[in-house]
């Protein structure tokens, strides 16, 4: 028994360490502030994905490839709302991590890993302990999904990759969301903004032009939605010439629902305005004296916080 105990122990010993040297073949080290550099993935050939809140300056960033090498780099651009920067490096050639297909499982092992020094890689083990969102980010943006584990980020592991037992990227670490607490923004967020950064230098989101609050909908309204819905947003304020204004929506009016989705807080009228909608028209539900109307709106888009 001892035996099978120990080549259970060294097996699992052996991945975990394999796993660490796949990622560490796409992470690299980023010294983009003036304090503790931090790490990075390689998202293209040429392209890395790091936190944006380590990205201090726009020019003359250093980053320390996998082999050891260095390279020079700029921003390519940013998305503050969910801390993320893509840069461009100098030299090209390099090996794009492979992000997970499934969404993480709270209890799975992970493994949180950096590059912040020339030193090499680190690492921490963990466990996923949960997967939360959406979350309302201190820099004006709405983070739909993030994870959260017991793996210690060490300093400099912002921009560096949480991974699985076989290496794949679970998500982008990054303390930029809240001070002394470390959070990972899941693969799927990370690589759809990294996307839309490669293609338009920052991310869309959509913008109606209305400001809003939370109301209680009466059982009598409910009835008329068809549903059971105890809140929507009372509009109180709505922008001139805006998307909102010209779509027909009304101070007074109520919105219940967003493209037959229903809307009962401002974060999910904010998750509303995330993914490609600039541009778009939507079907806005609304409650208006009491009835139900539904209006078709043409989003406008954000400027950036």
């Amino acid at each position: 028994m001892p035996d099978t105990q120990t080549n259970i122990l060294m097996a699992l010993s052996d991945a975990l360490a394999g796993a660490v040297a796949k990622a560490g073949a796409s992470t690299v080290l980023v010294d983009a502030r003036h304090r503790f550099p931090a790490s990075g993935v390689v998202y293209a050939d040429n392209l890395v994905l790091t936190a944006d809140h380590v990205v201090e300056r726009e020019e003359d960033i250093h980053i320390v490839l996998p082999e050891g090498s260095d390279t020079g780099a700029r921003l390519k651009g940013r998305d503050p709302g969910t801390d993320l920067a893509l840069l461009e490096l100098d030299k090209g050639g390099l090996l794009p991590a492979e992000p997970v297909k499934q969404e993480a499982r709270i209890g799975q092992f992970a493994l949180a890993v950096g590059r912040p020094t020339r030193e090499g890689l680190q690492a921490s083990l963990g466990v996923v302990s949960a997967v939360g969102g959406p979350l309302r980010t201190r820099r004006g943006g709405l983070l739909e999904r993030f994870l959260r584990t017991d793996a210690i980020p060490y300093p400099g592991f912002s921009g560096g990759p949480l991974v699985d037992s076989e290496g794949r990227i679970l998500g982008i670490n990054t303390s930029g969301f809240a001070p002394e607490a470390s959070l990972t923004i899941p693969a799927a967020v990370a690589w759809q903004v990294a996307d839309a950064i490669r293609a338009h230098g920052g991310v869309r989101r959509g913008y109606l032009g209305v400001r809003s609050q939370p109301v209680e909908i009466s059982p009598e309204a409910q009835a008329h939605l068809g549903r059971a819905q105890e809140s929507g947003l009372l509009l109180v304020g709505i922008e001139k010439n805006s998307s909102a204004a010209l779509g027909g929506l009304m101070v007074g009016d109520i919105i219940t629902g967003v493209n037959g989705s229903a809307v009962a807080d401002h974060d999910a009228l904010l998750a509303s305005m995330s993914g490609d909608v600039v541009g778009k028209t939507i079907s806005i539900e609304v409650l208006r004296g009491g009835e139900v109307r539904s209006l078709m709106v043409t989003v406008g888009e954000r400027g950036q916080p």
